[in-house]
């Protein structure tokens, strides 16, 4: 492990299990450089004007000359990625993550909205989140014995590593970076996991002295016991303080951790296995606002007046059970990434589906452990202070989902098109309706097909994007013409997305360039200081797809204070939709970007269905 690994991510059994879980697959390719510089420039055509295209081509061109800077730089790449297991992964999540001062909040951590159950009180409740703890528990079983399957894309093995690191892991806040601590082992890890119900903490063993998992119903006579103990009290709700910007809330903890009492509570929360959050009822809404209202709840929790104290942020996993059927998970992002966390979910959801056969032992069990809390004059004020920002970036972000019902990727597939690039063009034709302009938009790609592999950025406008979108609204172009013009946009973003899952996306290559500048001593390249670069890492869409096999929704919010975030699950015959946007941007709109964007998918169905 090297030492930017070690100084920026303390997971103990990383080492010991990467051979187990990516042997089978290769290491991650640098891209060769004048590949990637050619590509930035062709990425950059639909965003600039021809006089500061040929300013940056200029720049680039100097950059990657022979015996320039650029040629330096991959050099030293190529070695970096000779002797460590991944070149680039530990960096970015280093530079994505743990030195992103931003609120977890929102700005980082995904939510997945799953399908409400069929219970509308605390019994039902308890009763679910029995089930759901037991199969986390089952999920985690595999994990630890190495029985969970490998998973396949294309006929190629995928990297397993991050699977382990979802349980008993946690991001732990510093003063200008965080560390992500895993306490994790295949044995005698933590046997525990937190329990949060009207802003109180429990730690609840979920193991018999044997080693074995509790039964469900041994799981549910505890969680009564819980709830019993948690009646709504004037108690503070600590959580909050997790939704902080990260440096307030690191000198925050560092005064908290002071109490010995306080550092034993935030401890055996950071070591849980995961986190179950018993959220209480919340105002009843219409069936048209409620997936966007369950989304908000399990993003955020609501409000220092609803469930955001029902939250650790920091958490890797953290389960949300409402009592009217609604149910979630958030998770940290610098630990977990969609596809595992889709597998986690996928078993889970199969799980509930199974009776539960199991008797409860006739053993009595220890009561659940309330965890306390001192709080003297400071810690009062970083609550009051933590409670205000929360509830104004909560009021900040707006949310809208909505299921699309005309067609679902089945139509598309007819089509002979993929269904993400087709969606992907839709997305910027809404943009653009709505804007006058295309963006700089971001999709995300998995790199699991590599050691270590974690993300890539898949670049839209492309040059063929832009020309459909600027003929669709044009009468003067027939519908044949329009036809083709977006076949070739699907096609050329199709392409893009094969380079980036290939490992020869540009993103994270332009990153590692940058980044080895920077450990080098040296001044930052002057292509990343010219401002095109600026322009095209100003991400005002940030979109992603949901790899899911049921009607989940994922939301997150954008990545700048004038974009979107638009994340998107594409089932058989419909397209489940979450969009975001700040209030405080005046540009910026998810209800009129979501609206045309409805308007703009159906428009294209109708391109292919003309009605008589």
């Amino acid at each position: 492990m090297n030492n930017n690994n070690k100084k920026f991510l303390t997971l103990s059994v990383q080492a010991a299990r990467r051979q187990a879980h990516s042997s089978s697959v290769p290491p991650q390719p640098v891209p060769p450089l004048l590949q990637t510089l050619q590509r930035y420039l062709t990425a950059l055509e639909p965003l600039l004007p021809p006089d500061e295209l040929e300013h940056t081509r200029r720049i680039v061109q100097k950059f990657g000359c022979p015996g320039g800077l650029g040629e330096k730089l991959q050099r030293e790449l190529i070695k970096r990625a000779k002797h460590s297991h991944n070149w680039i992964s530990d960096w970015w999540v280093q530079w994505a993550y743990l030195e992103c001062r931003q609120p977890l909040a929102v700005h980082s951590n995904p939510a997945i909205s799953l399908p409400k159950r069929d219970f509308t009180d605390w019994r039902g409740q308890l009763v679910f989140a029995s089930k759901l703890i037991a199969g986390v528990l089952d999920f985690k079983a595999r994990v630890d014995s190495g029985k969970l399957a490998l998973e396949y894309m294309r006929g190629q093995p995928l990297c397993m590593e991050l699977f382990p690191q979802l349980f008993s892991s946690c991001r732990i806040p510093g003063p200008k970076h965080d560390l992500v601590v895993h306490y994790g082992r295949p044995r005698r890890g933590p046997a525990h996991i937190t329990v949060v119900r009207n802003y109180q903490f429990f730690q609840l063993d979920v193991y018999n002295s044997d080693g074995t998992p509790l039964t469900e119903s041994q799981i549910h006579a505890q969680l009564l016991r819980i709830r019993s103990q948690s009646w709504k009290t004037d108690k503070q709700p600590m959580g909050i303080l997790t939704s902080e910007h990260r440096h307030t809330w690191g000198q925050a903890y560092t005064r908290l951790l002071r109490d010995k009492i306080n550092k034993e509570s935030v401890r055996l929360i950071e070591k849980s296995i995961f986190t179950l959050c018993l959220d209480s009822p919340v105002m009843r809404i219409s069936d048209e606002k409620y997936s966007s209202r369950m989304a908000a709840q399990i993003l955020h929790g609501g409000g220092t007046f609803s469930n955001s104290g029902n939250r650790w942020f920091d958490k890797t996993l953290q389960f949300v059970v409402g009592e009217d059927g609604s149910w979630g998970l958030l998770y940290e992002h610098a630990t977990a990434e969609g596809p595992p966390i889709a597998t986690l979910l996928d078993h889970v959801l199969e799980y509930c589906k199974k009776p539960d056969r199991m008797r409860a032992p006739l053993v009595p069990l220890p009561m659940p452990k309330k965890l306390y809390f001192y709080i003297n004059s400071e810690i009062k004020w970083d609550l009051e202070m933590a409670k205000q920002n929360l509830d104004i970036l909560i009021n900040d972000l707006d949310i809208k989902c909505f299921n699309f019902q005309c067609f679902g990727k089945e139509f598309v597939k007819q089509l002979k098109l993929s269904p993400n690039s087709f969606i992907q063009v839709a997305i910027q034709l809404a943009y653009y309706r709505v804007h006058s302009e295309v963006c700089a938009a971001c999709d995300i790609t998995s790199l699991r097909m590599f050691q270590g592999g974690r993300t890539d950025y898949i670049r839209s406008p492309t040059n063929q994007m832009l020309s459909f979108i600027r003929a669709f609204d044009d009468g003067a172009v027939s519908r044949e013409a329009k036809v083709q013009l977006l076949r070739e946009a699907v096609d050329a973003y199709s392409v893009l997305t094969e380079q980036s899952l290939m490992g020869q996306g540009i993103d994270r290559h332009l990153l590692g360039l940058k980044l080895q500048a920077i450990e080098e001593g040296l001044s930052v390249p002057r292509i990343f200081m010219d401002t095109a670069y600026g322009l095209a890492t100003h991400w005002k869409l940030r979109t992603g797809q949901v790899p899911a096999n049921t009607d989940s929704v994922m939301c997150f919010g954008p990545l700048v204070p004038d974009g979107y975030a638009v994340c998107y699950n594409p089932q058989q015959d419909h397209v489940h939709f979450s969009i975001t946007a700040f209030n405080c941007c005046e540009e910026t709109n998810a209800e009129k970007l979501a609206l045309t964007l409805e308007r703009s998918l159906r428009d294209l169905q109708e391109l292919f269905q003309p009605t008589v």
